[in-house]
């Protein structure tokens, strides 16, 4: 009897052990429907019914930073409640400018509106609408007897002021980077582009945070479909939080898992407005010392800022050394080992005793001296760029020559190794953006790889390959190679840029409603 009882004991515990995370659940989402459902309701004339449910809602009084404010409304003899969260308001504007005004007042037909100085106030009818202003750092007053509530701008998010650009660094151009702040952001846009038709469009992307994105566009000049598809991307989004913009482009980018970038990311107000008024779609977020443009192509992460800032030859010859760059860095690995293992008949007899005489005590092959360099150079450049930035730098000389020079008179690598591996990565840091800099480190790789299995062929085909695929690629419905490939009508900025008085048009590919950006001058 005993062992029956304490059977039954243990299968009464499993059960409930299976049972209670069950329940447990269950109640965790009958009480967020229950949420949702007073959000939906409108707000009560009853006073204490209303401020009752948003001390539910927000957890007053176990929110410490929530406040509630009762007091008296001169003239008009009504009680009132202001909700506001301290820690992102501006308290001394809630004093001096609802508070004071309201309980002085001695006007008994005056409106509340007109009662209360403060810059912006506007009414809502839903509690869901009291609640996000409440949670964007705005203060919202309940008035006994109405069935609305006031809104009123006190928000004061804490944040960086305007700095320079770290990573997108100019010598000649503007300094001011974007910062922490949406509003600052926008205003250092609105600062550049003095237009009536600039947009600014906000959009709620996510269903616990509730974070705002910002979408802006010229609406002279935007293309309608591309705004809509990027808008339908952003609309279909089903996530509880989405806090940046670095999260946000994984998520409606149309190919998540290509190795070439389709969104451009710029922490620079003065490139983000020439965006604008070529007819690009730009999104801007709170938390994002960035903005993304949309649709972006290859040629849009190959440019800088300050090819457009220098003289017509300074500017191309700085975008000439890029590209020189950007081959060093995908081919010269590749290249010395596609010669040393297949086509040893392509290197002039000097040279190849030269490279025979480095290489006799070296005991690895050719792709195994590379590979184990290329590594140990991602190696130094991360270490570099994640330690405190005093000693980043030290880091990176230091370790570089340490372990070159270790390794040479190890007889570990050859020196011309050393040499080869450290220009082609020295090549890509002259790769600005920071996406587009890891699809090139990338490559170089696969590169390395192809070489050392089927030498100068194997190259070949894999960068032709990668042309088919490129071709391919399209950012929200726009060709990854346009200009060039397929043809559109534009200034033709792609390897070089052409005289600015020459640049009239805008980029057909995304095809603005005014292609023509200058007036030609037929006098010459």
């Amino acid at each position: 009897m005993e062992l029956q009882k304490l059977k039954k004991s243990k299968l009464k515990w499993l059960i409930n052990q299976i049972s209670e995370p069950e329940e447990k659940e269950i109640v965790e989402d009958n009480r967020a429907a229950q949420e949702d459902l007073k959000k939906k309701k409108s707000i009560n004339l009853n006073l204490e019914s209303t401020i009752d449910m948003m001390k539910s809602l927000f957890s007053i009084p176990e929110n410490n930073d929530v406040k509630l404010r009762h007091l008296q409304i001169g003239g008009l003899e009504r009680k009132a409640t202001l909700i506001y969260i301290s820690t992102i308001t501006d308290t001394p504007i809630i004093e001096e400018h609802i508070i004071r005004p309201l309980v002085q007042n001695e006007n008994t037909l005056k409106a509340i509106e007109n009662i209360i100085s403060a810059p912006s106030v506007s009414t809502v009818q839903m509690i869901e609408d009291a609640v996000t202003g409440i949670n964007n750092g705005d203060t919202v007053l309940f008035v006994e007897g109405y069935d609305l509530a006031y809104v009123i701008a006190t928000s004061s998010v804490e944040g960086r002021g305007i700095e320079k650009a770290e990573n997108e660094v100019v010598v000649k151009g503007p300094k001011e980077a974007f910062n922490e702040k949406a509003l600052s952001n926008i205003s250092l846009i609105r600062k550049r582009i003095k237009n009536e038709n600039l947009m600014v469009e906000s959009l709620t992307i996510s269903q616990r945070s509730n974070n705002d994105l910002y979408i802006l566009y010229i609406k002279d000049l935007a293309n309608e479909d591309i705004l809509n598809r990027i808008k339908d991307k952003v609309n279909k989004l089903n996530v509880n939080a989405i806090q940046n913009l670095s999260l946000l482009e994984q998520y409606i980018e149309e190919n998540n898992k290509s190795l070439f970038p389709t969104i451009l990311y710029t922490e620079r107000p003065d490139r983000t407005s020439a965006f604008l008024e070529d007819g690009f779609i730009v999104l801007i977020m709170d938390n994002s010392p960035s903005s993304l443009i949309l649709p972006a192509t290859f040629w849009s992460f190959f440019h800088n800022p300050e090819d457009y800032y220098l003289r017509f030859i300074f500017g191309n010859f700085i975008r000439m050394l890029r590209m020189i760059a950007l081959f060093i860095t995908l081919f010269i690995s590749a290249i010395y080992i596609s010669v040393t293992n297949y086509h040893i008949g392509m290197i002039p007899a000097d040279l190849l005793l030269a490279i025979s005489a480095t290489r006799e005590i070296v005991p690895f092959p050719a792709i195994i001296e590379v590979l184990m360099m290329e590594i140990a150079f991602e190696l130094i450049r991360e270490a570099g760029l994640r330690v405190p930035n005093p000693i980043g730098p030290t880091i990176g000389i230091v370790g570089a020559l340490i372990l070159g020079q270790a390794a040479v008179q190890a007889n570990i690598v050859s020196p011309l190794v050393v040499i080869i591996v450290a220009l082609g990565g020295l090549s890509s840091f002259a790769i600005g953006d920071i996406n587009m800099n890891f699809t090139i480190r990338l490559l170089r790789f696969l590169f390395i790889i192809s070489a050392a299995l089927f030498g100068f062929y194997g190259m070949t085909f894999l960068f032709i390959t990668g042309l088919f695929y490129m071709v391919t690629i399209k950012s929200f419905g726009v060709p990854y190679l346009s200009p060039m490939t397929p043809y559109y009508k534009s200034s033709k900025d792609t390897f070089f840029r052409k005289v600015m008085l020459n640049e009239i048009y805008r980029p057909g590919y995304i095809k603005p409603k005014d292609i023509q950006k200058k007036q030609v001058n037929k006098d010459g």
